[in-house]
């Protein structure tokens, strides 16, 4: 071959590869990315979120997004570290990494938007005005959201400060997508599982089940009737789909009545441990779900809007049991033996409603709910599962029943302990 005839090859050649380039770019350019807003993204959530969002576990691998930082002007050095530590991860599935510092261009064209834990300029001197803070501030989002974001957009609100209050506001202000917003509740399910395997001594996987009800960020109830244990070393074994309720393996009766609780409710109250690490995986999870439908069979816990489920006043955000499928979730109604008591409940909610008015500005100061008087405490059948399900079952002794009641403080001892039973 002469050297005229390889130049036009080489020529040749080199034409149908741009062509080709250019073909792929202008195809690049038909593809629409999921667009993802996350909110006070200077925080140490988002960083920690930033890696999970472009895994292509969250969305899927044929999902490609693209990633708003959304934070103050001040944040501004912080931003732009992320974004180029998130363009160094060289994701395919990330497609771009933009910073946004403008609240008026915040969720354009938003199909996702995460709401993590807000930054307070002011000082605070109050908690009233702390909570009257958030009011103002989802006021904006809520106003953003409406007027920027996609028509369908699922909004998720995680973090440890005030979460059930910021989904009920958020819902308020942005009323065209009230049905796609919801709350966090896995950072404080996996506490009280770590809690459960660190005594159990097995690891946090192994127990699923637990129900968080109430306020996510502050009063709650740690329901752990429904709580299974798998893969646990003991005389009895199975194979890994055998469980056992968690309630049968807690002997000690101290701990689980006044640790456990005391422990759980501490985290609430501060929000201590519930670290970036912590709140960046729960929120990446529950969007999973949302995506992709929850494990079958398991029960997941989730701030959603009450619509009277269980005895739970009407219009509150409030902690139950779900599952996700087909894109959305639903509400376990079905569920047997999750009874709460009326004081029990009307604890819970009357924070989450004082909040609500404090915020909006119709209650002046908020007063944390405290009972008159205790329930009486009643007898409780507490029963186990046999070995065969088909022998019907055994009452457990006066003192499975002393340390099932002593799961819970003296005002929610009326509530029945049952086994663990599998959702369908």
């Amino acid at each position: 071959m002469t050297t005229e005839l390889m130049k036009r090859v080489a020529e040749e050649n080199l034409g149908t590869h741009i062509e080709k380039e250019l073909e792929k770019e202008s195809l690049k350019g038909l593809v629409i990315p999921l667009q993802v807003w996350i909110t006070s993204a200077s925080s140490l959530a988002c960083y920690h979120l930033i890696p999970i969002l472009t895994s292509g576990e969250v969305f899927g691998p044929q999902m490609e997004i693209s990633i708003n930082l959304f934070d103050n002007k001040h944040t501004e050095e912080i931003l732009i570290s992320h974004k180029q530590e998130a363009e160094d991860l060289a994701s395919p599935y990330l497609q771009s990494v933009s910073i946004c510092t403008q609240a008026e261009e915040a969720f354009h064209g938003a199909h996702v938007i995460i709401i993590l834990d807000d930054h307070v300029d002011k000082e605070i001197y109050s908690l009233e005005d702390c909570i009257r803070s958030r009011a103002s501030l989802c006021q904006l989002y809520g106003s953003l959201i409406e007027k920027n974001a996609c028509k369908f957009a699922r909004i998720i609100v995680g973090g440890k400060t005030f979460v059930n209050l910021k989904t009920a506001l958020l819902m308020k202000y942005a009323p065209t997508f009230a049905c796609n917003i919801i709350a966090v509740a896995l950072g404080m399910e996996g506490q009280a599982k770590a809690a459960l395997a660190r005594k159990l001594k097995i690891t946090p996987s192994c127990i699923k089940d637990v129900i968080i009800w109430g306020n996510i960020s502050g009063n709650n109830y740690v329901d752990l009737r429904k709580a299974k244990v798998y893969r646990y070393e003991s005389a009895i074994w199975g194979p890994p789909h055998y469980s056992r309720p968690v309630l049968s393996l807690l002997f000690d009766r101290e701990w689980v009545s006044r640790e456990f609780v005391a422990s759980l409710k501490m985290l609430a109250a501060t929000g201590r441990r519930l670290g970036g690490m912590l709140v960046a995986h729960s929120v990446a999870t529950t969007l999973k779900y949302w995506c992709h439908g929850s494990p079958p069979g398991e029960i997941v816990s989730l701030g959603v809007l009450s619509e009277g489920q269980f005895g739970i006043p009407k219009g509150i955000v409030f902690s139950m049991p779900v599952k996700f499928e087909n894109g959305t979730w639903v509400v376990l109604t079905d569920l047997k033996n999750t009874e709460i008591s009326q004081q029990v409940m009307t604890r819970m909610a009357s924070d989450l409603i004082q909040e609500k008015l404090v915020a909006l500005g119709e209650l002046a100061n908020f007063q944390p709910y405290q009972s008159e008087t205790d329930l009486n405490q009643e007898d409780v059948n507490t029963t186990l599962p046999t070995k065969n399900d088909h022998q019907g079952r055994r009452k457990v002794s006066n003192d499975y029943k002393d340390l099932f009641t002593g799961l819970m403080p003296d005002d929610e001892k009326d509530l029945i302990l049952s086994d663990g039973e599998s959702v369908e």
